[in-house]
């Protein structure tokens, strides 16, 4: 569909929308298309298993209970 600028102006979030559905918006001045719109379909990153395999490190005792100290200097009693 085609739109002249000031009529794109007008409804632009309109035309957003119609762009989001897989219409095609054509921005004409002087008769001439000068612009497209078009909506982005959103794009999900790709997992790849095993990615930071080897690149994560953690100390030793990581997973060890805290002693009291520690607790009490984060508030746990």
């Amino acid at each position: 569909m085609m739109y002249t600028i000031r009529q794109a102006e007008a409804s632009f979030a309109k035309l957003v929308d119609k762009a989001i559905r897989g219409e095609e918006i054509i921005i004409i001045r002087g008769g001439k298309p000068i612009a497209k719109l078009e909506g982005v379909s959103p794009q999900k990153a790709r997992r790849v298993p095993g990615r930071w395999k080897g690149k994560i490190s953690y100390a030793p005792d990581a997973f060890d209970p805290m002693s009291k100290e520690e607790l009490a200097d984060w508030g746990i009693e």
